[in-house]
């Protein structure tokens, strides 16, 4: 697409999600930092977001820990206790004093997590007790090794459905204008959703439905606590990170895409079928459509998009907001450029998780 000035260029098209008017279409993904010391966001985090605010922008923050249990990595921040809700306040008064808008990620690990990470060294909790094999991180230099995880009684699970509802809750106390339940890439709720690792045999387990009733019950509990025009929902269907896939992706996400409907949130998130593993792209048959087709509200779609084919997804009505994450993360000012179809700043993977609260992470320049 070789179109130029804003007006015409597909994602920056003004959009209205909900009650909330979007200026343009380049959302923030949520994206890992690990910079949290002792679960709590840290006060640099504030210019990190602020840089990548733009007036009427969405935002989405990163992983975001609802429990003590929900911790799978080192450093990243949790919103269960008045301390780590006290931290994010000033980090979502900064975005919305640009005039952007903030969604708090609401995460749990389940297994992908050791003991390391869990209170009094207890075992991850999960959908099943199949231990996951060790695994590169995303940086692609570590090794990260995983504790056998301990399956999750049926009487348990009301459990910890409040603690993503507690959750929902604090993110609002602390600002936030919504949040979104992460139901992705191989932790806790998409543990239950893929039949690669649900092996239960309750009514959380066993056939689709059953395998996607925490994910709904989840969902049910958010949407009650703090409303459902407040909530958005990431899937990853496709996706086979950390052994978790699905032996019938389509059909797993045409459901979920459906049954969220009833809910009535705000948007489903949904990461594109070529991004099977972490960080490459590959040729796939599959598509988001059916999904897009069926789910009545705002669709966003992720995974490894530039600027022409997220412009193309957007003119061809593929998805109504594209997710940026390595590009946001290196650009903060990604719209403006998009809009100039200026060159892009590279990212640097290896800086991705360092705990230094500037480099590969405030550093990135702006164009001048």
């Amino acid at each position: 697409m070789s179109k130029t000035s804003d007006s015409t260029i597909p994602l920056l098209t003004p959009y209205k999600m909900g009650k909330f008017d979007l200026s343009h279409r380049v959302v923030h993904a949520p994206l890992t930092r690990q910079k949290s010391f002792g679960g709590i966001a840290q006060p640099y985090a504030i210019l990190y977001y602020e840089q990548r605010t733009t007036k009427g922008g969405l935002l989405i923050a990163e992983a975001t820990a609802v429990s003590d249990t929900a911790p799978g990595y080192n450093n990243v921040p949790g919103i269960w206790t008045k301390e780590q809700v006290e931290a994010w306040k000033p980090i979502v008064d900064a975005v919305h004093a640009k005039g952007g808008i903030f969604f708090c990620q609401i995460w749990h690990a389940g297994r992908v997590s050791s003991c390391s990470f869990q209170p009094n060294g207890q075992a991850p909790i999960s959908s099943t007790d199949k231990i996951l094999k060790p695994q590169v991180r995303s940086n692609g230099i570590d090794i990260a090794t995983f504790s056998t995880p301990r399956r999750l009684e049926t009487h348990e699970i009301p459990s910890v459905i409040n603690d993503f509802k507690v959750a929902a809750r604090n993110a609002v106390e602390a600002g936030f204008d919504g949040v979104e339940i992460h139901g992705a890439h191989a932790y806790l709720i998409d543990q239950f959703l893929k039949d690669q690792v649900n092996d239960r045999t309750d009514k959380y387990g066993g056939s689709l439905e059953n395998r996607c009733r925490f994910a709904l019950e989840v969902v049910q509990a958010v949407a009650n606590e703090i409303g459902a025009d407040k909530v958005g929902v990431r899937l990853s269907p496709f996706a086979n990170y950390n052994e978790a896939s699905d032996s019938n992706p389509e059909a797993l996400g045409l459901h979920m895409a459906k049954a969220l409907n009833k809910f009535g949130i705000l948007y489903l998130h949904v990461v594109e079928p070529r991004m099977i593993t972490v960080g490459e792209k590959t040729e796939t048959p599959h598509s988001l459509r059916p999904m897009r087709d069926a789910f009545e509200g705002t669709f966003i779609a992720a995974g490894g998009y530039d600027r022409e084919d997220g412009n193309e997804a957007i003119y061809t009505g593929y998805a109504d907001l594209i997710a940026y994450g390595r590009w946001f993360l290196s650009n903060p000012d990604l719209p403006q450029r998009f809009g100039l179809d200026a060159p892009l700043n590279k990212y640097n993977r290896s800086t991705f998780y360092t705990p230094d609260p500037v480099i590969g992470y405030t550093d990135y320049p702006f164009l001048q």
